[in-house]
């Protein structure tokens, strides 16, 4: 099943059982996936593929993770406790997150590859890595583990 189609499914289950916090954060990520489809040149009703309800579930994950943080910071540990329950229902969508020893590996890999062999080569590396990951690794645990690599060689 499409990942699209998925996240409506599981909107109208959270309707269906009557759970607030789920039906909530499900409505604000079908809106965040509309207004994707409309600047994207399609209609609200457009349908978006995997790979683009992936990264628009990233962005999200990202920004919920960064409220909670300023949240916290701000002393309202109510607030923060929420966007941290939105981000995991939202981090479910996303594929399974390479650890730390696969994600060495592949940027070995792509070092290699591409013959990095210094900082100014870690852009290349970063976005050939995040490409091959396909979702599978956050972009700052890559861009962390580019620099550790590169500043190794």
């Amino acid at each position: 099943m499409e990942l699209h189609q998925r996240i409506e499914d599981d909107l109208r289950e959270a309707m269906r059982a009557r759970d607030r916090a789920a039906l909530d954060a499900l409505r604000l990520l079908k809106t965040a996936l509309t207004n994707r489809a409309v600047a994207d040149g399609g209609t609200p009703t457009s349908r978006l593929d995997d790979d683009t309800v992936t990264a628009v579930v990233a962005t999200e994950v990202k920004r919920r993770r960064e409220a909670a943080t300023a949240f916290r910071d701000g002393g309202r540990e109510e607030s923060a406790l929420k966007e941290e329950a939105e981000a995991e229902l939202y981090a479910a969508y996303l594929p399974a997150q390479l650890d730390d020893a696969d994600l060495r590996a592949l940027v070995d890999e792509v070092v290699a590859e591409l013959g990095a062999s210094g900082p100014r080569d870690a852009g290349g590396v970063i976005r050939e890595v995040l490409a091959r990951a396909a979702g599978g690794a956050d972009g700052g645990r890559v861009a962390a583990t580019v620099r550790a690599a590169l500043s190794d060689d």
